[in-house]
């Protein structure tokens, strides 16, 4: 069922509200959604496209003819026009794309059309029509959302790109049930509705940035409002949207998973990725110490500034020796491993006794050949396994919470450490496809960000 016909039967049709409903697109000139068996004749929607736009006066006058029935006007203007006769009425409403009409009988409130058809309003947002390279990725107008129950509505300023974006659009990491099948899991921007039952801590206006389930490339977005945060004072909303879903996740991966400790020895690869760069730093805040790997030394000299005791060129030295050689035979308490199959023996090799190894990511796929167990019984170690996008409510609003409390004030400047989301580049919306290629060429240091157009 589509967002249009959901429209109808929710909002209008299963609450009484109205008899029947259906819906015109005032571009196509034609019906688009119409509840069950209520069939508006194509020279009906047409007429109601031209009584708006020529023929207003007219109908005040004289009516209207619809499915060969004659209603008596008794009240136009250019948004609604509300028509009675014997039998009961017909209620047509506006809007810059649609038009909704719709009969009641006497003891219905055909006035909730008008709040209805709000819910009409489009906006752009990033698209795909089957899964495929970058250049499948387009810029489409699209239902805009409206918040529910504890829900916000955020008007977008800026998204950041994810790899679980890179993987939705081949078709590999479906949006979990129940979330938006736009692309972006993370966005910044400002305070633009508020649904029924929030509990008063945000207000319009104001600039947060969000966790998100999807949605996060387009003009707006609904989130609930656990999953949003207060934008420091002196941050920009590019920079803002380089933080939730990236932060979040090694703050996760770190507390949450891996129980950091004071002074233990982290290893993170991918140290130069959105992920590994707020890695890196959040072990420096827990006290502990960084090591990073990454394939270029233009990125290990970026995870270096970043706080980074030690990183390795894992394309042309064995990291787990250099990892060995570091710790003086020690190796580290945790991996954070985002690359998966292929870098099994080599983890293992460099992981100390009773070591915690937490794979959120499967880059180079999930085959391992080898005695994985027996290795990994002998040094009394664990694996752990998270994702963060398909937990639920409760966990993410915690986390949210926590996050909120004890990193996001080090933000702010003149703080001690100072935390700074590292953004490697800007692009608008209309250019996705090209932030795609970037992430997809391993070329980024830091978060790719897209900003979003002001207005459509």
């Amino acid at each position: 069922m589509n967002q249009l016909q959901a429209l109808l039967n929710d909002s209008l049709i299963r609450t009484k509200h109205v008899e029947n409903a259906a819906i015109i697109d005032i571009r196509e000139r034609k019906v688009c959604a119409s509840t069950f068996g209520f069939n508006v004749p194509p020279e009906n929607a047409l007429n109601l496209i031209y009584t708006f736009y020529k023929n207003l006066v007219q109908v005040r006058r004289g009516g209207l003819y619809f499915k060969e029935k004659h209603y008596k006007c008794v009240r136009a203007d250019e948004h609604s026009i509300y028509l009675q006769n014997p039998d009961g009425g017909l209620i047509v409403v506006k809007t810059k794309t649609f038009i909704l009409v719709a009969t009641y009988r006497v003891g219905m409130y055909p006035s909730v059309c008008v709040e209805a058809v709000e819910k009409l309003e489009k906006m752009l947002a990033a698209y795909f029509d089957c899964p495929g390279g970058p250049e499948n990725l387009y810029v489409k107008k699209v239902m805009k959302p409206h918040p529910g129950e504890g829900e916000v509505l955020v008007k977008v300023a800026a998204s950041a790109l994810n790899r679980a974006d890179l993987l939705q659009r081949r078709g590999k990491y479906p949006p979990p049930k129940g979330a938006s099948d736009i692309l972006g899991l993370e966005a910044s921007g400002s305070v633009a509705g508020l649904g029924p039952g929030c509990k008063g801590r945000w207000k319009i206006g104001d600039a947060v940035m969000a966790l998100l389930s999807g949605g996060g490339q387009a003009e707006y977005v609904t989130v609930p409002e656990g999953y949003l945060m207060p934008i420091p004072n002196d941050m920009t909303f590019i920079q803002a949207a380089a933080i939730p879903e990236a932060w979040l996740t090694a703050f996760q991966l770190l507390h949450f998973v891996g129980k950091i400790q004071k002074g233990e020895r982290v290893l993170i690869h991918a140290g130069a990725s959105g992920v590994g760069m707020a890695a890196v730093q959040l072990v420096r805040l827990a006290k502990a110490i960084p090591i990073v790997t990454a394939g270029t030394q233009e990125k290990l000299k970026a995870t270096a500034n970043a706080g980074a005791a030690a990183g390795f060129n894992y394309k042309n030295e064995d990291f787990s020796e250099k990892v060995l050689a570091f710790t003086q035979g020690s190796g580290v308490g945790i991996i954070l491993d985002c690359v998966g199959g292929s870098y099994w023996e080599k983890n293992l090799n460099c992981l100390s006794t009773d070591g915690r190894w937490i794979i959120y990511g499967l880059l180079s796929g999930g085959e391992v050949h080898g005695d994985l167990l027996a290795r990994l019984l002998s040094k009394r170690a664990s694996i752990h396994t998270t994702l963060l996008r398909s937990r639920d409510k409760e966990y993410k609003e915690r986390l949210v919470k926590a996050f909120t409390e004890n990193v996001l004030p080090y933000f702010s400047g003149g703080t001690s450490p100072h935390l700074q989301p590292l953004v490697d580049s800007v692009y608008p919306l209309h250019e996705i496809a090209g932030a795609h290629r970037i992430m997809e060429d391993n070329k980024n240091i830091g978060k790719i960000v897209i900003e979003v157009p002001a207005s459509s």
